[in-house]
């Protein structure tokens, strides 16, 4: 399972005192039972300190092999912990549109 390596590989790396990974994949025109879209929620005191695009970035090269190969989509949201005491809770994830289709 893709979001169990997720969990897996994010609680090695960074030791989060909050971890949430969400299958949003049913919210795309995917199959039922898909998992390629995903929302990373991750607390964690290695964020002290760091921008926001070098967190982003840190979470992408640890998932580096699953972006490349398995995640369509990765929707991340980090935060040290007085951060996230002040929020409690992640941004909800716009609907998906369906993509793009042509007028013919």
């Amino acid at each position: 399972m893709i979001q169990t390596q997720i969990e897996a590989k994010l609680a090695d790396t960074f030791d989060p005192v909050h971890l949430k990974v969400i299958n949003e994949s049913y919210m795309h025109n995917v199959p039922e039972g898909s998992e390629s879209h995903f929302k990373v929620v991750i607390v964690s005191t290695q964020f002290e300190g760091q921008r926001l695009i070098t967190r982003h970035r840190a979470v992408n090269q640890c998932l580096a092999d699953e972006l490349a190969n398995h995640i369509h989509a990765l929707a991340i949201h980090t935060y040290t912990e007085s951060e996230w005491q002040q929020q409690l809770n992640a941004p909800a994830s716009p609907q998906c549109h369906g993509g793009s289709t042509l007028d013919k």
